[in-house]
């Protein structure tokens, strides 16, 4: 389950990222083809309604945006003032870097807790209801979006999911600290694919160079 976790979060955010993409282009497309005046091809088209796109994009954004968070926990790439924490005794460092952790933990359990109470009043519940035939009283479907008339509670389930599993990376991160002393950290300056022994200095012998060297 924990290997399953692990990579929870590229898998989402990188599916999105590309679906998004993919939509996004055919929209763009579609816009332009559109306005061509070909016969035929433009009434297909504009029988087409993409109105949906932007909408579905918007909130494929969102749910990138919370699932990135928590990546961000999980890696180390979140932007950190810790100049002064890292100035302390090492003991003393420890004991900061715990609470600052637990204060991360503290914060998005609570946004996802209340943000589980706003997706359950929104619609979930009438969906739990429908789903499995429970007579609960004063059961509403809750609002739908405007393009895709999908039920909203579908959408808005990216701020508990997202600060559920932040909070979980956030004990994940304390557990690892308490036992190693070592925080995630990021290698900024590295990129993914390219040869670590890549001389760029080799890169510069090429053409340009001998025609530095004629003109001299």
């Amino acid at each position: 389950m924990l290997k399953f976790l692990d990579h929870l979060e590229e898998w989402l955010v990188a599916t999105l990222i590309g679906a998004a993409t993919i939509i996004i282009f055919l929209s763009v497309v579609h816009r332009y083809a559109s306005g061509l005046p070909i016969p035929g091809l433009q009434d297909w088209l504009l029988s087409i309604n993409m109105s949906w796109s932007q909408e579905l994009c918007i909130y494929m954004f969102i749910w990138m945006a919370k699932f990135g968070a928590a990546y961000g926990v999980r890696t180390g790439i979140h932007v950190g003032v810790d100049v002064f924490i890292n100035s302390l005794k090492d003991k003393t460092r420890a004991k900061f870097v715990v609470i600052g952790l637990s204060g991360g933990a503290l914060f998005t359990g609570i946004i996802g807790t209340i943000g589980f109470g706003f997706v359950w009043e929104v619609g979930l519940r009438y969906a739990v209801a429908t789903t499995f035939g429970f007579n609960w009283p004063d059961l509403t479907s809750g609002p739908v979006s405007p393009d895709l008339e999908w039920p909203v509670w579908i959408f808005y389930s990216a701020i508990p999911l997202g600060s559920y599993l932040m909070c979980f990376r956030f004990l994940q991160v304390i557990k690892k600290f308490i036992q190693t002393g070592q925080l995630p950290q990021t290698d900024t300056s590295h990129v993914d694919g390219l040869s670590e022994d890549f001389d760029f200095g080799e890169a510069q012998t090429g053409p340009a160079a001998g025609t530095k060297g004629g003109n001299s």
